[in-house]
Order: structure tokens, then sequence, then C-alpha cells
């Protein structure tokens, strides 16, 4: 597309001016570009790869500073709550009670699917390892080919 690439040559305003003269001359044409634009994050948005990195990192710190004041993502623990093991209270009490349930809940869910990742991790060096071991006993075709000659 060489119009895209000479208007990404003058910047974000040859491309806003593009996109007004497309409202001018024929407004389906302005609109195409807009969203154009912005699909591809020549606006600074977009859906563009990077844009969702930034949005999913941020999501991630928001839930780091959530985990370090509700007791350091270790569980309610003593730290910080007055010292009996429990959150701050909010007032009501089942939902209190739902609340630790479900924290205690979504640990053992981690805490389960790191025990999985790191069996998986493991199945797959033991695949390795027994493909290379196959490999080995078999006499791989180069290191014959390379020992005759």
């Amino acid at each position: 597309m060489p119009i895209v690439a000479k208007l990404d040559e003058y910047g974000k305003g040859a491309w806003i001016a593009f996109a007004v003269l497309g409202f001018i001359i024929f407004w389906p044409l302005g609109l195409a570009t807009l969203v154009f634009l912005f699909w591809s994050g020549r606006m600074g948005h977009g859906c563009g790869q990077a844009h969702y990195e930034h949005r999913m990192s941020r999501l991630q710190d928001k839930m780091d500073r959530l985990r370090d004041r509700m007791g350091g993502g270790q569980g309610w623990g003593r730290s910080g709550f007055g010292g009996w093991g429990r959150g701050p209270s909010s007032g009501n009490r089942a939902f209190d009670e739902y609340r630790e349930e479900t924290l205690r809940r979504l640990e053992d869910e981690q805490r389960e699917f790191q025990d999985f990742l790191g069996r998986l991790r493991m199945a797959k060096d033991k695949a390795e390892f027994d493909e290379f071991m196959s490999e080995r006993r078999r006499g791989t075709p180069e290191a014959e080919a390379g020992g005759n000659a």
C-alpha cells in the first residue's frame, strides 16, 4: 500500500488530514479511514498486540496492588489485620465468610494449576529425554555416515 507508507512517513497529521478529506469527498471513505487508524494503532489506540499487552500489564499491576493490600497474597495471615488471621470485616458476616471461602478456593486452584504445570514440564522433559535416548540407541544416519567417511 503506497498510500499507507507515504502517510506514515508524514505522521499523524497526514492521517488526520486524509480522514477529513475522506469525510468531505465521500463520508464512508472518511469513516473507513478512522476505523483503520484506530484498529492499526496509528492513533495510539487500537486492537494491536502492543495495546493488548499494555492493558494486560496494567491489569496485572492492579491485581498485584490489590493482593498487597489484602495481605501479601498468602491468604489473610496475621499481618496487617489485627492479628486475628482474618481480613478486614465488611460488616456482613455472610459476605466475609463467602470472601474467605472464595479466596481459599482460588488459592487451592492456583496451587493445583502450578502443580499441573510442573507435571507437564516434567512429562515434556521426560519425553524429550526418552526420544534422545532412543535415537542414541538406534544410531543416527548422520553419525553412521560420518563414521564411514
